[in-house]
């Protein structure tokens, strides 16, 4: 079982996507996941949507998401920046996904689950990137 980070996109299949989605995420993070770790950036994310757009019974959903006593929240401090800083630098990889990166690597997370192909290569080996479907 491992760590992972879920980016944002991940969340909002597991809560929006089309069922097949929804089912292949939740599938792989019963199987797999021993805990899922998430930023107060994901939290962002994933709600500005449903805000925007005056969503209350689906910005209730992503509150509870949120709010699971099985999330863990990794805070976005000092050394997250830093790391985001390098990951940005070193790759030219937009800040939110640096951020979000960096917050993996700095959690101590062991996978990182996206739909972003692109930030393998950034994270070299300090993390695992997959897509949590293929």
């Amino acid at each position: 079982m491992a760590s992972v980070y879920l980016d944002s996109c991940i969340v909002i299949y597991l809560i929006e996507g089309p069922s097949e989605l929804h089912e292949a995420v939740a599938q792989v993070i019963a199987r797999v996941a021993e805990s899922i770790s998430v930023s107060e950036l994901t939290r962002l994310e994933c709600r500005v949507g449903p805000m925007r757009d005056g969503d209350e019974p689906l910005l209730a959903q992503y509150d509870r998401f949120f709010s699971l006593p099985t999330i863990v929240r990794v805070p976005i401090a000092a050394d997250v920046f830093e790391t985001a800083t390098r990951l940005r630098a070193t790759h030219g990889i937009r800040t939110p996904d640096a951020l979000h990166l960096a917050a993996a690597i700095v959690g101590g997370c062991d996978e990182f689950w996206t739909n972003d192909n692109r930030l393998a290569q950034a994270a070299g080996r300090h993390i695992e990137v997959r897509a949590p479907f293929e």
